[in-house]
């Protein structure tokens, strides 16, 4: 069997469509994957000899000076670019599949083309829900946007007439049932990689040391601060706003009630994306004492030894639809870590449960007064900080691959 994995984005910045070549390679099927190149895949995912990219330069986005109606027209003229280039792959570039797998969001004009492609040759395709796209652009424009209903009616047209569908979340799949007329869609969630584990003890040092080179120095010696780490992709969906407001006021608080004697938090943000220099411009406005935030890339391998070196995770995802699980706070709990997580809805149960792998939080005050708790006797006295990653520890750990095989592989059938 031979599938072919559409993206259309960077390549490198999709882990879970990256984790999906990887199970079907290791399953013995044919993967070429058709996406656009950018960071770094998995090397797993590089190397592998089942798996063949087919990465090509995304297209340039229009500049936002423009007026609005070149604004339009460039955009249109760069999905019917998008489109033709996605279609020649399918066509003439890949080989001849047996399954089209496509990643939504986003659906224009990604689902129209896989979905013309894959009856031209006979193949079936499957669509993995991440998100709704129209859902996205409600951010920006509204809900009731004559765009964002435009693109609902689109997504859902094409949508439903897949052959089989993939989601994250249980919330997904009965939206997906009751609104969108796809019965049948296989939950299949986010879970961390094999290498998201805890860093040893005695790694951490050297590893931070070198991690933060030119971030934030690292004492030789002493007492070390706390490591908090926020991965992110800086889109519209990631409140990084709470966060820079919860860091001044837990500095705040702390000096106010322990002035020195309260330990240094050093706060990481990862990840790239197009909000990530208007929040750099944010924070460094910050002067603060006790606490620190600083922005950093690292390469997916570094990026798991981090999360396994820190002390708490904070996720600032702020779900467009209500219905989709970050994967980030699945990464977090493979590494053994708890988390701070934005509470956006009943949907966050699938994945966190409050006082007990993690803690949520509604607004930059509770977060603040979260961390203070956290790290008030940091590092000898942390009692609610221990219960929450013991909690993490000896929760059952199914693998990536363990929940593709019972969850997904039967989508993948012959």
């Amino acid at each position: 069997m031979r599938v072919a994995i559409v993206v259309l984005g960077d390549f490198g910045q999709s882990p879970r469509m990256q984790y999906h070549a990887l199970a079907l390679a290791d399953s013995g099927r044919d993967v070429e994957v058709i996406a656009y190149a950018g960071s770094a895949p998995f090397l797993a995912v590089s190397d592998h000899p089942r798996i063949t990219m087919h990465l090509t330069r995304a297209p340039a986005a229009a500049a936002r000076r423009l007026p609005g109606f070149l604004f339009v027209a460039w955009q249109f003229m760069r999905l019917c670019g998008q489109g033709l280039g996605l279609l020649w792959n399918l066509l003439l570039i890949a080989d001849k599949p047996d399954v089209v797998l496509v990643q939504n969001p986003p659906a224009v004009p990604t689902l129209a083309i896989a979905l013309v492609a894959a009856r031209l040759r006979s193949a079936r395709l499957v669509i993995d829900w991440h998100n709704f796209s129209h859902a996205m652009l409600a951010l920006r424009l509204g809900p009731d946007h004559l765009a964002v209903r435009m693109l609902r009616w689109h997504e859902r047209a094409f949508g439903r007439r897949a052959d089989a569908h993939l989601c994250v979340s249980r919330a997904m799949q009965s939206e997906l049932r009751a609104h969108w007329d796809i019965p049948d869609a296989a939950v299949l969630y986010d879970r961390p990689a094999e290498m998201f584990a805890p860093t040893p003890p005695q790694e951490r040092p050297t590893l931070l040391r070198r991690i933060l080179n030119g971030v934030a120095p690292w004492p030789d010696g002493g007492k070390r601060p706390a490591i908090i780490v926020c991965p992110t992709s800086w889109t519209a969906d990631e409140d990084i706003s709470i966060l820079i407001q919860a860091a001044a006021r837990c500095d705040e608080i702390a000096w106010q009630r322990s002035a020195g004697a309260f330990g240094e938090l050093l706060i990481l943000v990862t990840g790239r994306g197009p909000m990530r220099a208007h929040y750099e411009q944010e924070i460094g406005k910050l002067t603060l004492r006790r606490v620190h935030l600083r922005t950093l890339w690292l390469v997916a391998e570094d990026y798991a030894r981090l999360l396994g070196a820190a002390d708490i995770g904070v996720s600032c995802h702020r779900s467009a639809s209500g219905t989709d699980l970050p994967m980030k706070i699945a990464d977090l709990f493979g590494a053994g870590v708890p988390v701070c997580a934005l509470d956006y809805g009943p949907v966050l149960a699938e994945q966190v449960r409050h006082g007990g792998n993690g803690l949520l939080f509604a607004d930059a005050e509770q977060l603040a007064a979260q961390l203070y708790e956290l790290f008030e006797g940091f590092p000898d006295h942390t009692p609610l900080l221990d219960r929450l990653r013991d909690q993490v520890r000896s929760q059952p750990r199914i693998s990536w691959c363990d929940g593709w095989n019972a969850e997904a592989a039967q989508v993948f059938a012959a």
